[in-house]
């Protein structure tokens, strides 16, 4: 990368944080204009729209940055190879600390802007990264199977729904602040919950 594809490297990068950090407030991304990107970041608005386009781009790779990393961070504990029990706290841990990064009112933006863009990049990485996810949570399973840790009456598609049960309920924004603590209790009983009664 020469000095100047380096340079537009870091621009966008300074722009895409200088959004990040006023979305992740309790200002909603709906009045978040364009001169405030502007201001925030320390670039002229002819460079945002050069980069972006509009202030729309900007959220929306604001939002596929975020995806990402969930998704890179994800794939990085799986690769461990650490036991089924380590690997699905780490899991739990991660995807907690991930949220407790961003506000509250970004969370509901973002789970709002993907139910509102549905076929678009956005949406289509989402589902990409459900799809990457939910593959790996069924080869931790079948991990936790051969442990001897999960009983294998328990269906993939169950516990699957037992999980997306759970992410949707702290989507709800009245449940969303109140169970982020509680992560690691929730781990802790889905774990033993799961496990083969010993008789």
């Amino acid at each position: 990368m020469n000095g100047f594809d380096k340079r537009q490297k870091q621009k966008k990068q300074q722009i895409l944080q200088a959004a990040f950090d006023l979305m992740n407030t309790d200002r909603s991304i709906k009045n978040i204009k364009i001169e405030d990107i502007v201001d925030q970041a320390n670039v002229s608005k002819t460079s945002i729209f050069n980069y972006f386009g509009s202030k729309e781009n900007v959220i929306q790779e604001v939002f596929k940055q975020f995806i990402n990393q969930m998704t890179i961070e994800a794939t990085a504990i799986i690769n461990r190879n650490d036991s089924f029990e380590e690997t699905f706290i780490a899991l739990s841990l991660n995807k907690a600390r991930l949220l407790q990064k961003i506000n509250r009112q970004l969370y509901l933006d973002m789970m709002a802007y993907m139910v509102s863009k549905q076929g678009s990049d956005i949406s289509i990485l989402m589902n990409e990264y459900t799809h990457i996810t939910s593959n790996m949570i069924i080869d931790l399973f079948a991990r936790g199977r051969k442990e001897g840790k999960i009983d294998s009456k328990y269906s993939d598609e169950f516990l699957l729904l037992y999980i997306q049960s759970f992410v949707e309920g702290v989507s709800n924004p009245k449940i969303y602040e109140q169970v982020l603590p509680y992560i690691s209790e929730w781990t802790e009983v889905f774990l033993k919950g799961f496990a083969p009664v010993n008789k």
